[in-house]
């Protein structure tokens, strides 16, 4: 289902996506998209989530530069080549969404699925995908009273020496974290992860902070040429994990 929000700077679409076949309230999930935008592939994995018990909101986050339609990969993302195509359009978005134009939003999709029918009062969860991952970290942090739980999944730039680093702003967060690194990823590099980790322990957070084996960054998106069966089940095994002790437990 495709809904419109009032956000920061006009108005977003966004998906809403709910159990295929339970009836009644479940808790509120915002998963962030990658680099390639909302597409059949994101609202897959949203219903899969959904399908767990949850209600899952995909904002558009690159709305300001236009409607999910107009923003989605023309096209085949299987091969190098064409993911490589793809996001010589898709990456120049993701620097102009800048932490200052973020946070706002943020604010919008957590009222968004908080005030939704069918939503259960309580904590929310977020996930994150590429760059959604810093989106799903700066939910956690810019609103540590709703956010439980936080997955990031083949993130990059999750803790840089930039002064907006989303590392820097874990000793605000409550929330319990996830993370499945990409192996070999230059976007999020050992020493990366380790400061991540080192971030996560001094804020006295629980969390996991792995390294999958092999996965190439994008792992999870089936519709790319970065797809890694395997590290996908994990990511989706490890999030229901975090979701279920989290929101429902």
């Amino acid at each position: 289902m495709l809904i419109e929000i009032p956000a920061a700077d006009g108005i977003a679409e966004a998906l809403l996506v709910r159990p295929s076949t339970a009836k009644g309230t479940f808790p509120g999930v915002v998963f962030y998209m990658d680099a390639f935008g909302v597409r059949p592939r994101i609202e897959e994995m949203a219903q899969r989530i959904a399908d767990w018990g949850y209600v899952v909101l995909v904002p558009n986050v690159f709305y300001r530069e236009g409607s999910i339609a107009e923003l989605a990969p023309a096209g085949d993302m299987t091969t190098t080549e064409g993911r490589e195509a793809a996001g010589r359009d898709a990456f120049p978005r993701v620097g102009r969404l800048t932490s200052d134009k973020a946070l706002p939003d943020i604010k919008a999709w957590v009222t968004a699925i908080t005030g939704m029918d069918g939503v259960a009062p309580g904590p929310i969860g977020t996930t994150g995908y590429c760059m959604g991952a810093r989106l799903a970290v700066r939910t956690a942090t810019s609103h540590p009273q709703v956010v439980a739980a936080c997955g990031g999944f083949h993130g990059g730039g999750l803790a840089t020496d930039a002064s907006d680093s989303p590392h820097l702003g874990l000793s605000d967060a409550r929330a319990r974290f996830v993370f499945g690194h990409a192996d070999h990823d230059p976007s999020m590099a050992p020493g990366a992860v380790a400061r991540l980790g080192a971030a996560l322990d001094d804020a006295g957070l629980e969390a996991s902070n792995e390294i999958y084996a092999g996965a190439p960054h994008g792992y999870s998106m089936a519709d790319t040429s970065a797809y890694h069966p395997q590290a996908t089940e994990r990511h989706f095994e490890e999030l229901r994990v975090l979701l279920d002790d989290t929101l429902k437990g």
